[in-house]
């Protein structure tokens, strides 16, 4: 017999209704408790017309917002199993103390209606609640949240990318490529519940787990971010479906038809790196399915990084940091710039100095700046610079002081390449700034041609596990279905380690690369 959780087991006992110590009755009634156990009924009525919760299927649940309570232990509102959505009224509503023991049940209602019951779904919201912070989950049952699953039975994630509605999913924009895990339904409920934490702990960016056949969970920290991603969710499936209809490939940035069995084969690989996976006939590699670029002497000049982007950094970051020390934007910038000032005093790297916690204004930017052109000045690799320099930088492109330069035969490549498969940056700039890159180029913005960017949040581009982990992001079945193009030896050998194949870039202002280094090297992308 399978184990069951304390979690499980509290929610499946919502019959053995205890008041907490810490809960007063006085609190369970209050104005608070009250108006969302009225919303989750109101949201319902709203979701069956939109078909995610009819047949009594789907749930929803909010945590109480009070600002006097740590979103952790404030207590949940959750809709009840078995019901008709629509008709459902404020005195249906569970309330559970924050790890999931019921504090209140509705009364029964007389036949046919059936007794109450907590909602099913009650032990993976918790999952959601507990490992992701919610403050509410969405459980839809909603066609195309289902029907988005079978388009490819085998496939374990869905993709897509260069869409609007994905600019309304957190931490996502236009450009970037949505990935959402799919998990395989269950008989019961509850028996997905360990299926999905283990979705969260390998997609620790996501906010929505979709079940095949079944439906999709979706969270936010408030219920309006629950909400709203959870329309532009189903949008993005039902657009998924449609294009599927019309031949079309939803997950690349084109949107063009869809590709069969298309792609790099070995031949074009020199021998020493191909690809270690076998076709059924055991004679042929797999074809490269993604492309991953570097930037810097790989599609753009070096020259162009030392003598433009780095210069325009180093000249405004003082007047940047005034402008804006205010700005949500700026404040994060300013604490991953401490932490990592703070990190370098420790060392005793050269140039660091300490940045008065209690200072003036004037004083905390003069220390800021002076950190940050010496980590400009020693061209150092981390993301505190990094994202403040995609800042700076945005502003410059902003104003047209800055355009991009790209090789020339960098556009036709990106154009070519993007027939049948996906091509994605890594580099140690920012995403912000490698967007910025690409959309203001001077052969105009080719960010159509990318399915997302990959930078040093994901690792150090000379660490094996950072490869590892860009090609578990993209979903492929062998990393070798990966092929890495860069111009630095060290970053093409951690690539290879991990299992991707790769092509080293030989490029005007190039450095110099070892004798009998082993790679396959190219001067022009129309080699490959």
């Amino acid at each position: 017999m399978a184990a069951v959780s304390p979690t499980t087991m509290a929610i499946s006992a919502c019959s053995s209704v205890k008041m907490s110590s810490n809960t007063s009755q006085a609190y369970l009634d209050s104005r608070r408790v009250s108006e969302t156990k009225a919303l989750i009924a109101d949201l319902c009525r709203q979701f069956y017309h939109l078909g995610w919760v009819s047949g009594t299927g789907g749930s929803i649940t909010i945590k109480v917002h009070d600002d006097s309570i740590p979103k952790s232990q404030q207590l949940i509102v959750m809709s009840p199993s078995g019901v008709q959505k629509e008709r459902m009224v404020e005195e249906d509503m569970y309330v559970l103390s924050s790890d999931g023991h019921p504090l209140t049940q509705p009364s029964s209602k007389p036949w046919p209606h059936k007794p109450p019951k907590c909602s099913d779904c009650g032990p993976l919201f918790l999952k959601a609640y507990k490992m992701r912070n919610a403050g509410a989950v969405i459980h839809s049952h909603g066609m195309e949240s289902c029907l988005v699953t079978m388009l490819n039975p085998s496939s374990k994630e869905f993709r897509i990318t260069h869409m609007e509605m994905i600019k309304g999913i957190h931490g996502h924009g236009y450009y970037d490529e949505l990935v959402v895990p799919i998990i395989e339904n269950t008989a019961h409920e509850r028996e997905l519940t360990d299926s999905l934490a283990d979705a969260i702990i390998a997609y620790p960016k996501v906010t929505a787990v979709l079940v095949r056949n079944h439906g999709v969970y979706i969270w936010g920290d408030s219920w309006i971010s629950a909400k709203t991603q959870a329309e532009c969710y189903h949008y993005l499936f039902d657009a998924a479906i449609k294009l599927h209809q019309l031949g079309l490939d939803w997950s690349t940035p084109s949107h063009g038809p869809i590709q069969h069995s298309k792609g790099f084969g070995k031949n074009n690989l020199t021998p020493g790196v191909t690809a270690k996976g076998k076709a059924l006939n055991g004679d042929i590699d797999p074809p490269i399915r993604c492309i991953v670029l570097d930037i810097e002497g790989t599609t753009t000049p070096i020259s162009f990084v030392t003598d433009v982007l780095f210069p325009y950094a180093l000249d405004n970051v003082g007047k940047h940091l005034e402008l804006t020390y205010d700005s949500s934007e700026t404040q994060d910038d300013i604490k991953l710039l401490i932490a990592q000032v703070n990190e370098d005093l420790e060392k005793g790297v050269a140039g660091a100095v300490p940045i008065p916690s209690d200072g003036k204004k004037e004083d905390v930017i003069a220390a800021l700046v002076t950190n940050v052109q010496a980590m400009i000045r020693a061209d150092r690799k981390v993301t505190s610079l990094k994202q403040l320099q995609g800042h700076i930088w945005q502003t410059g492109f902003q104003r047209k002081e800055i355009e991009a330069v790209v090789f020339d035969d960098v556009p036709a490549a990106l154009e070519k390449w993007n027939v049948g498969t996906k091509v994605y940056i890594y580099s140690s700039g920012s995403r912000l700034a490698q967007r910025l890159l690409f959309g203001n180029t001077n052969f105009g913005d080719l960010r159509k041609h990318l399915s997302g960017f990959f930078d040093t949040t994901v690792g150090n581009k000379r660490e094996i596990k950072s490869y590892k982990e860009i090609t578990e992001s993209l979903g492929v079945d062998d990393p070798s279905e990966v092929l890495f193009i860069t111009d630095v030896y060290q970053e093409a050998a951690a690539a290879s380690a991990a299992g991707l194949n790769v092509i080293i870039t030989v490029r005007p202002g190039n450095g110099p690369l070892p004798e009998n280094h082993g790679f396959r090297t190219v001067t022009h992308f129309s080699e490959i």
